[in-house]
């Protein structure tokens, strides 16, 4: 938001400097990004003079340029290449001399003395755009015979220098985006100083001067449209602005256009209520009505671009079709042009949520949009319908020939807040006083409806649409007092807590820094989401999405279910960077909707649960003189989710293992505790790596932290004397079919013998020649050890022929 400093001055007197001013907006809470000096025109139009062409003939070596001699008042005639079509001798024309810095845009560029198409030439003949006071480029600035030569530009053009104020607007500061809104900040903070207020310009003068141009309103949509109202005025001539009005819009940065659309521009930043101006002959049926229209109905914007309306897009519509999208962007056929002659002026306040629907399905963002969809005065409506409709009436030389139209079916109530002053005192940290505190706030225009000894009651005016709380004014009245001014305590208060057992915190940032040792990196994705990524999925279902209510676009209008789509987008944006090998990791919560309606207690409804994703791709170690190039395979990110759950004291081997149905996997296992699933790894589908144009095998694992930490919780540490005695190995080489897996042969060797059993391993898997088809051969070692004595040849033959018959009663198995 930018605020000019000598526009401010119009409202309240300021000795201030504008460093002073900048200072205390921003320790109100209006942010101060920036300060800077400018001119009214970027450059102070300096080293640009009036002058008159001399003479004008045809370039001798081009067809489109002009040869010319041009007196700028020096007493010798400057020698200009000129390649306007319009240019003549005896006009009088902007000139550029030599070593002047133009600006056209973000491009600047300085003249130079130069020989074009082999003709001396030393400066520039200047068209409006190439000196920043419009945007025609159609030829030069040709000015008036009586204008005298040698006439510094910046004087002919009034310019003036001013200070710039970029304020940083926080979404609930909307009240601080205009230069009253400032003002009334400003004025509140001063007054705690000296005797000072703000003042908005009279309208006391606005009254009709004939019924001849009567447009009635009717508003169909009221839910989203709560106040309309609407003048007309007659008779205007559209004509170029006064230098005044053009200079406060060009030093925050908007080009003039004509007078009647910088009179709405300039109450838009004076008073923060946007306004449109209609011409009056294009209503088509003289009516207004303020509806919605059928989805797909073509509108053609003021940018010429033809638009498919959506069934919740607030018109403003004449009685045959739409003329404005409200609140967002003006239609292309009932917009201002030099005819116009008539104006219906429109003043209104739309539903914010409307507003900024419709501005984030079309992509716009206007100056009218900004405001509404944070929520603009309804109380500020009727003002600045009159005070535009006055300086129309001044400048475009038109009369108000109707009455003020103002459709307010519900009128919108002030807030209602209570406040004690004993909790003022305890959330700023120091009693200010009874009266400093009404004094704040009345300088806020808070009204003081009640009293008693304890607090206040009060009523918040509406365009304060952020404070509706007691905590909310008693911030208000923190912020004029000064945060700066609340002394530190001597006294630190303060009480001491058991952390809870085990510590979050310490338990993530163990994992995180096992993880980061290994390669990973860690990723933040957005918790919004799109819901079409549950579209036909039966473990992540669809109707179990979080819906946004509001979404800021189509692609973020749900709350993620699972970290998968998360990483698979950043795994995305990196390959395609030529980034192919990666390891993420991310904490993150997952949320869920039970896909129920409850009246009661609905929040019953939702859950979240906290997940930890790893995911692996590329290559896992790249190929350098020591090594060759190793693809990451399943196996990987098998063995890193392990590690993990090693790493929180938890024994994968203990856990029960299964086939994952989870259709976000090609193939891959889950890990349960207590019939509960801890632990998810896979290759992620072919399905989705297409979606996100991934060419690489994803691998990914998801661990459910939440229930990782609840069982962490439950976990004793139980130590144990090292073994005295040693263990023994024993291998069997088996000849099983392909559909048993090692971890049937693990559960049925624990089952033969528990006690002197230690581990069962799988070191070797072989298929092909000597080996029968349809079969496999497992390599797998068994440790043996018994705590009490040394084991014997006797016992442990006996144990491995148990087992031996359990594989080949159970599983077919042979002996190799």
């Amino acid at each position: 938001m930018k605020i000019s400093y000598k526009w401010l001055k119009d409202y309240i007197q300021l000795d201030e400097s504008p460093e002073e001013v900048a200072k205390i907006l921003t320790q109100t809470g209006l942010e101060v990004g920036g300060l800077e000096e400018v001119e009214t025109v970027k450059g102070g139009m300096k080293g640009l003079v009036i002058g008159e062409v001399v003479t004008c003939e045809k370039h001798p070596n081009s067809d489109h340029l002009s040869k010319t001699t041009v007196n700028v008042g020096t007493g010798e005639l400057l020698p200009i290449v000129c390649g306007a079509p319009n240019v003549a001798a005896g006009q009088k024309v902007i000139v550029a001399t030599e070593g002047t810095t133009l600006y056209m845009g973000d491009d600047e560029f300085t003249i130079k003395k130069s020989k074009i198409r082999g003709e001396v030439s030393q400066g520039m003949i200047c068209a409006e755009d190439e000196i920043g006071i419009g945007t025609d480029h159609e030829g030069i600035i040709v000015l008036e015979d009586s204008v005298q030569v040698g006439v510094a530009a910046k004087d002919y053009y009034n310019v003036e220098s001013d200070w710039m104020i970029e304020i940083d607007l926080t979404p609930n500061r909307i009240d601080g985006a205009s230069h009253i809104g400032v003002a009334r900040d400003l004025a509140a903070f001063l007054k705690k100083t000296k005797d000072v207020a703000y003042t908005r310009p009279s309208v006391e003068n606005f009254k009709v001067d004939n019924h001849d141009l009567e447009i009635p309103v009717e508003i169909g949509t009221p839910e989203a449209c709560k106040r309309y109202a609407a003048v007309t005025i007659s008779g205007v001539e559209i004509k170029e602005s006064p230098d005044w009005l053009k200079n406060k819009l060009r030093v925050i940065g908007l080009t003039p256009i004509s007078n009647v659309v910088d009179i709405t521009n300039f109450v838009l930043f004076e008073t923060g209520q946007p306004l449109h101006a209609f011409d009056a002959d294009k209503i088509t049926g003289r009516k207004v009505i303020v509806k919605t229209m059928p989805a797909g109905t073509k509108f053609t914007t003021l940018d010429e671009v033809e638009r498919d309306l959506d069934e919740n897009d607030l018109m403003i519509c004449n009685t045959e079709e739409g003329m404005c999208i409200g609140g967002v962007f003006g239609g292309i056929k009932s917009g201002v042009k030099d005819s116009t002659k008539n104006i219906f002026l429109e003043s209104a306040y739309f539903d914010p949520v409307f507003i900024r629907k419709t501005a984030r399905r079309h992509g716009l963002n206007t100056d009218a949009s900004f405001r509404f969809e944070r929520g603009i005065d309804p109380n500020g409506v009727i003002y600045a319908l009159k005070r535009a409709a006055l300086l129309m009436k001044e400048l475009a030389g038109g009369t108000i020939s109707s009455e003020i139209v103002d459709v307010y079916p519900e009128p919108i109530e002030d807030f209602k807040v209570d406040i004690s002053y004993a909790n003022v005192t305890r959330l700023i940290g120091k009693e200010l006083g009874t009266e400093q505190i009404k004094k704040i706030l009345t300088s806020l225009e808070i009204k003081i409806e009640s009293e008693t000894e304890k607090g206040l009651s009060l009523l918040v005016p509406p365009y304060r649409v952020d404070v509706q709380r007691e905590a909310d004014v008693i911030e208000e009245i923190l912020r004029i007092y000064g945060y700066n001014n609340v002394e530190i305590p001597s006294l630190v208060k303060s009480s001491l807590q058991y952390a809870e057992q085990p510590d979050m915190n310490l338990m993530r940032n163990l994992v995180s820094e096992m993880l980061s040792s290994q390669g990973f990196n860690e990723i933040w994705s957005n918790s919004l989401t799109k819901a079409g990524y549950y579209e036909g999925l039966t473990q992540y279902k669809e109707d179990q999405t979080v819906k946004l209510l509001n979404p800021l676009s189509a692609d973020l209008n749900g709350m993620r279910q699972s970290l998968l789509f998360g990483g698979l987008e950043a795994i995305a944006y990196n390959a395609n960077r030529q980034n192919k090998s990666l390891s993420f990791y991310e904490f993150g919560n997952c949320y869920f909707f039970k896909g129920t309606e409850l009246k009661e207690h609905p929040e019953t409804n939702y859950w979240e649960e906290e997940h930890l994703g790893l995911f692996v791709t590329g290559n896992k170690s790249e190929e350098s003189w020591t090594n060759k190039e190793s693809p990451a395979t399943f196996y990987s990110i098998k063995t890193y989710a392990e590690n993990i759950l090693k790493k929180l004291g938890m024994n994968p081997e203990q856990l029960q293992l299964s086939e994952t149905e989870n259709e976000l996997f090609d193939e891959g296992l889950q890990y349960q505790s207590n019939n509960k699933t801890i632990l998810e790894i896979g290759i992620v589908a072919k399905k989705w790596l297409k979606k996100f144009d991934i060419e690489n095998p994803v691998y990914y694992a998801d661990l459910d932290w939440g229930r990782i930490i609840y069982e962490k919780r439950n976990h004793k540490i139980v130590f144990e004397e090292l073994p005295k005695f040693p263990a023994v190995r024993r291998d069997l080489a088996l000849l099983i079919d392909k559909p048993v897996k090692f971890s049937q042969i693990k559960e049925s060797a624990f089952k033969v013998e528990r006690q002197i059993l230690r581990s069962v391993n799988l070191f070797d898997v072989y298929e092909g020649k000597g080996v029968p088809e349809g079969k496999k051969s497992y390599a797998v070692s068994f440790i043996l050890r018994d705590d009490n004595k040394t084991l014997k040849d006797k016992q442990i033959d006996k144990t491995m022929k148990k087992m031996l018959s359990a594989f080949e009663r159970d599983f077919d198995a042979q002996l190799r």
